[in-house]
């Protein structure tokens, strides 16, 4: 996809951070938008950043209903006529070691995380596939390509994510739709405050807490222009954001002792 416009882009998760950047990135860029978001007021923010005369149709989602994902694709559909680009971007974290978070926790966190993008994609696929045309952008995570302590239901879903993206890459060939899978880190967005500590939270959920906050430097809008210059250059992959670039190699290089490697650089 090397022109955006006129292509209806779908985002989850419009109201703020990455959402909202890549909304007015890809208004910029001339595409129609169909944004959603939980939060409506947040997403009306979103709305009066954009350009005038951007064609766009905001949404009150809940990304984790799959009644409500596929009355939203169908909504978009009969609006818009199709769907060219979805971007699963909609998601949280939860701050807490494997050990002190309660499965109810987990699974709040998985259901927004991953079962959202499953149900998006499952919901816009077969639109994408009548057309012939289409691009299904998943926004993992680093915490997608290595192990972060205190962040297990995290590191769950984004390994998750990361996977099904790449079984898409195979099954989608030929089909004239493609999967991109995006691993962004350190980006300075709202996730630190809207995401939830688990209720017996002790001394390494602090310790990775003040980690975080020391590396959200990469401002949103940055990692959005890298999610859809990826786009433009058909790459299957995006890594974004400070130092993720060096995480991803280092993970790769060092599988085995790379977690050592980064308590000491990252002081955790």
């Amino acid at each position: 996809m090397h022109n955006f416009t006129d292509k209806v882009a779908v985002i989850t998760g419009a109201g703020s951070g990455i959402g909202q950047a890549l909304t007015v990135g890809l208004a910029r860029e001339g595409a129609r938008l169909a944004i959603s978001d939980i939060d409506e007021a947040a997403l009306g923010k979103t709305v009066q950043l954009l350009p005038p005369g951007t064609s766009v149709r905001s949404y009150n989602l809940d990304v984790t209903s799959q009644a409500a994902v596929f009355a939203h694709a169908e909504a978009v559909r009969g609006e818009f006529g199709g769907a060219h680009l979805l971007i699963n971007n909609a998601g949280s974290a939860l701050l807490g070691s494997f050990e002190h978070q309660s499965l109810d926790e987990m699974q709040w966190l998985i259901d927004l995380d991953l079962w959202s993008v499953i149900y998006c994609t499952k919901a816009f696929l077969p639109i994408m596939l009548s057309q012939r045309e289409g691009c299904i952008v998943n926004i993992s995570s680093i915490a997608g390509l290595m192990g972060m302590p205190a962040l297990s239901s995290y590191n769950i879903a984004k390994f998750a994510v990361r996977g099904m993206t790449e079984s898409l890459w195979s099954e989608l060939e030929g089909t004239g739709v493609r999967a991109v899978c995006v691993h962004p880190g350190g980006i300075r967005t709202n996730i630190d405050r809207a995401s939830r500590r688990c209720a017996t939270a002790g001394e390494m959920e602090a310790r990775m807490d003040a980690v975080n906050k020391r590396t959200l430097r990469t401002p949103p809008e940055r990692c959005a222009a890298d999610i859809i210059n990826g786009i433009r250059r058909g790459k299957r992959r995006v890594v974004t954001g400070y130092r993720s670039s060096s995480v991803d190699w280092l993970a790769r290089l060092l599988p085995d002792t790379y977690p050592t490697l980064f308590a000491k650089v990252f002081g955790y």
